[in-house]
């Protein structure tokens, strides 16, 4: 789940390109949800236009879905959601439903957990945003790495504060990056 700051960010989100262009996600009142801006993700899947489609995708700390749900509507081939707020988690599964999403998936789960398991197949593109406050980015990647989570040549992408400095491990080099206010993400890019 996105959580930032105490602020709330109840309203509607679009999906800004691909087959569910224009289609309209609820973001519930939330202390602290952030979802990631349209202008972000719009920057964010031009970036990643060359290699979208079939993509398997991870959506760690999903809270609305909204980076998954764009990544599918460019041509993704499967998105896995893990999101550990129930409520967020149903949510977001009657969105996908509403949406006739079919290739995608909702994991009730917390992330860290979920990435204790074995993986059934790694994915080729995964989005880590966990809640700013829970500092979970060196946990989870090094999780997401040595866990076999991540195909070679994989996709990450990250957001965190824009003077936050989280370690990740040495194969994975910026690929892109911007700021966005507070926020810094980027795309990054696993090495052999």
């Amino acid at each position: 789940m996105r959580r930032a700051n105490p602020k709330s960010s109840g309203g509607t989100l679009r999906i800004v390109a691909g087959s569910l262009r224009g289609s309209r996600l609820e973001v519930p009142d939330l202390d602290g949800l952030r979802p990631t801006p349209d202008r972000v993700r719009e920057t964010l899947f031009n970036w990643l236009a060359p290699v979208i489609a079939g993509a398997r995708c991870l959506d760690l700390y999903a809270g609305t879905g909204a980076l998954g749900i764009e990544a599918l509507s460019r041509g993704a081939g499967e998105c896995v959601f893990i999101e550990r707020d129930r409520a967020l988690c149903v949510r977001l599964q009657d969105n996908l439903a509403r949406l006739r999403v079919a290739n995608a998936r909702v994991v009730n789960a917390d992330a860290c957990g979920f990435l204790a398991a074995a993986p059934a197949a790694a994915f080729d593109l995964t989005f880590l945003d966990p809640p700013f406050g829970a500092d979970l980015w060196a946990a989870s990647a090094q999780a997401l790495e040595q866990g076999g989570w991540l195909r070679p040549g994989a996709f990450i992408y990250l957001e965190a504060p824009k003077d936050a400095a989280p370690p990740l491990p040495a194969n994975w080099a910026v690929h892109r990056e911007g700021h966005a206010g507070a926020v810094r993400y980027a795309l990054y890019h696993r090495l052999a």
